[in-house]
């Protein structure tokens, strides 16, 4: 997605990265700090929203539905903070 967003709306900074052999190194650390935001992000808002290991326990399904939630919002934050931005 970032290589994407980088040749549609960022092609000067595309091409400078790809002239300068950058692109694949640059791209791999927005995906590795990407990973890292969702898991912490993740993490925070089950714990905030107590979706525990005792919820799966006991409602499987209620939990998989607050996880996919979360799941979700986690990634519209993390594609807004590392992947869309300048």
């Amino acid at each position: 997605m970032r290589k994407r967003y980088l040749k549609e709306h960022r092609p000067v900074l595309y091409t400078n990265l790809l002239v300068t052999g950058k692109l694949d190194q640059h791209l791999a650390e927005i995906d590795e700090a990407c990973e890292e935001r969702m898991e912490l992000i993740m993490q925070q808002m089950a714990k905030q929203e107590s979706v525990t290991e005792a919820l799966k326990a006991t409602d499987q399904r209620a939990w998989v539905a607050r996880m996919n939630s979360i799941r979700n919002r986690a990634e519209e934050i993390v594609l807004q903070e590392s992947v869309y931005k300048d």
